[in-house]
């Protein structure tokens, strides 16, 4: 296929894309999609070879957040029956994030819900960020607390956080849509603050939330242009008690496609398999691989995802490799720019053939997986084990 051979080309020699192709990669069919997994394929493996590097999240503090961003169980007027709690004390978030590093996770990423952090949030943050380093000493450690205020990004960094997460989640013109808190320039501001502390940004998206192609592909193109070193990539999780509860759009097929896009579009970017990989993917996440070079062990936020040890006998399955704690993640070129994970002392651093520009109406969609939505109960907030 044409298409495929050009964005291969352009991927090897970190091209960017046009937008016609971006959305041409998105309605290719079914019978295309083995070739399109390949395609992308032979881009990811040129940057990253076959190693997935395994990233681990702490919920520091769960529920009662005062946004109201749509897709969120722990939104404001959230009627989703999640664990809620306060703070984690620097001890208890060290020894949840223990598990993930056992585990084989590379990066610990600590969350909090919320508009964004107050000062005295950031010092407790900056406690459990030390506590983490002096028992794992390497651990990369990423921050996402909300939208940052002046001086916080820097003063995480002073306490020794490698990256900072804040996701674009949407594209610009359908962002107001989804959220009205909070507004999508709000969002770009904090991510480049965190860039300017010289933090590693990691920002990125959420598709299955009834946007059309030509916003999956605006986001896409505002994140390159924004220049994060990792891409987290959810696929909506739709909890019963949120406004887009049935919002079930996705197929295993549209999230392969999904994935390839944004591979071919930012190629040489840490990308991030997250939230919704079992609920939407299925049986077919071990193709996924082929595309991303990084996921998420074990549970999420407020939901529960495959058990550790399954993630680990898929990579191993598939043929690929845990990328190593002694790794540099990204690319030589990436990390002589000043960026990255990995890339400085210490570590580094969550439809068929429509025409292009048409909403996303995928044939054959199944019914509603209700079913593979659980909401976490274990590990963090809880007496019991958590899975890694």
């Amino acid at each position: 296929m044409d298409l495929l051979n050009t964005l291969v080309d352009k991927g090897l020699r970190r091209e960017l894309p046009t937008r016609e192709e971006a959305l041409a990669v998105l309605a290719t069919s079914d019978d295309d999609l083995l070739e399109v997994v390949a395609a992308a394929g032979k881009v990811r493996r040129q940057w990253f070879g076959r190693r997935v590097k395994l990233n681990y999240l702490v919920n520091l503090k769960s529920g009662l957040c005062p946004e109201d961003c749509s897709y969120c169980s722990q939104r404001l007027g959230s009627k989703a029956e999640i664990l809620k709690y306060t703070w984690l004390k620097p001890d208890e978030a060290s020894k949840a994030a223990a598990a993930g590093v056992a585990g084989g996770a590379k990066r610990v990423c600590l969350v909090a819900s919320g508009r964004g952090p107050t000062d005295r949030d950031v010092d407790r943050v900056s406690e459990t960020i030390e506590a983490i380093k002096e028992r794992h000493e390497g651990v990369e450690v990423c921050a996402c607390l909300g939208l940052l205020s002046d001086g916080q990004a820097g003063r995480l960094r002073s306490a020794g956080a490698d990256a900072y997460n804040h996701n674009l989640n949407t594209s610009e013109g359908t962002y107001g849509d989804i959220t009205t808190t909070h507004t999508y320039a709000d969002r770009v501001e904090t991510v480049q603050q965190a860039q300017a502390a010289g933090l590693s940004a990691c920002s990125g998206l959420i598709a299955g939330m009834g946007e059309s192609d030509a916003d999956l592909v605006d986001v896409v193109f505002s994140l390159r242009e924004l220049d994060p070193d990792s891409v987290p990539v959810n696929f909506l999780i739709p909890f019963e008690g949120t406004p887009l509860a049935k919002e079930w759009n996705l197929t295993p097929q549209r999230c392969l496609r999904i994935l390839a896009m944004i591979r071919f579009v930012c190629p040489d970017v840490e990308v991030r398999l997250a939230g919704g990989r079992e609920v939407h993917l299925r049986s077919m996440q071990p193709l996924a691989l082929n595309l991303v070079n990084s996921i998420f062990l074990g549970d999420y936020l407020t939901s529960e995802g495959q058990a550790g040890q399954a993630d680990l006998d898929m990579i191993a399955d598939a043929g690929f490799e845990v990328e190593g704690a002694g790794t540099t993640t990204l690319p030589a070129h990436r990390a002589q720019a000043g960026g990255g994970c990995g890339s400085h002392d210490g570590g580094c651093a969550p439809c068929g053939d429509a025409p292009a520009d048409a909403a996303a109406e995928p044939s054959g969609i199944p019914a509603a997986r209700t079913d593979l939505v659980a909401v976490r109960r274990r590990g963090a907030g809880t007496d019991l084990a958590p899975n890694a």
